[in-house]
């Protein structure tokens, strides 16, 4: 008797076939589990110094060099992918929630709402997201918890268009009208019948915007506008080195590839994530 295919089971079908967000995944999970563990994986405290290693190149002992006071750079990038995914995974769930609940209202409810919604969001998309979230922190001040609240900010508005286009097309679908004709309240119908459908493409979204707040947070560490010295942040740690470039190139080489690798790889997960979820994609 052929077993019945589970959601869950083509979904994954699907996404195995995509190599590429396979192996983005697998550095995702290595990446968290060394934010998680990284006292035990980092090999020396981030935050001390030895002015006699200063700006020393890569070596058996450390394998990234170290920076100008001295610091190992390769234990700071480690302690800094806790804040870069903290601050990314956190700003861009503040959006979700905020954006899903906006468009799930401009959509169901239509009319004022909808246009006062929709018009605010082209209002945030006329700015570039980097310049919108550095007038946010400038008003705010400097600091990791401003630079989360920027950056959900502008991540709020493509979260609101995506849930209420996929509203649209599921109110009026048969059983969301069953639903409404047996007495269902509408914050039952929005909730319970309407929002699980929009999901795939929120998951998807979510997934490729925390490469991007990643990089937005570090650009304005980089900018002295986010995380402040010496948190070992990757932006700070760009902003710090940018000076020595020329004369010490591990110290911007390493935290800029770190970035690079993990905006990289987000970006080709959501990938995958797409090409599992969309029912249009073969």
């Amino acid at each position: 008797m052929e077993q019945t295919k589970t959601p869950f089971s083509i979904f994954w079908h699907k996404f195995k076939q995509r190599k590429t967000a396979m192996v983005a995944g697998i550095f995702i999970v290595l990446l968290v589990l060394t934010a998680v563990f990284a006292p035990l994986v980092a090999p020396y405290d981030p935050f001390e110094t030895d002015y006699s290693l200063s700006m020393m190149g890569p070596t058996l002992e450390h394998p990234a060099g170290t920076d100008v006071y001295g610091r190992d750079i390769l234990s700071r990038i480690i302690y800094g992918s806790r804040i870069s995914l903290a601050v990314g995974f956190s700003s861009v769930l503040v959006g979700a929630l905020f954006g899903v609940t906006l468009g799930l209202i401009s959509g169901f409810f239509g009319g004022f709402l909808d246009g006062l919604i929709m018009r605010t969001s082209d209002v945030l998309f006329a700015f570039p997201g980097i310049l919108l979230a550095i007038a946010i922190v400038a008003i705010l001040g400097p600091g990791l918890v401003n630079v989360v609240v920027a950056v959900s900010v502008f991540s709020m508005p493509t979260f609101a268009r995506i849930v209420r286009g996929s509203t649209l097309a599921l109110k009026e679908s048969l059983y969301v009208r069953a639903a409404t004709s047996v007495g269902a309240s509408k914050k039952r119908v929005m909730f319970v019948h309407i929002l699980p459908g929009t999901l795939g493409g929120v998951i998807i979204y979510f997934t490729m915007r925390i490469g991007t707040s990643i990089i937005t947070a570090a650009s304005l560490s980089f900018l002295g506008l986010g995380a402040q010295p010496p948190t070992p942040e990757w932006g700070a740690m760009l902003a710090e080195s940018r000076d020595y470039i020329g004369v010490a190139d591990h110290m911007t080489l390493f935290p800029g590839i770190a970035i690079f690798l993990t905006v990289l790889f987000f970006n080709l997960f959501g990938d995958g994530l797409r090409s599992a979820l969309d029912p249009k994609t073969k």
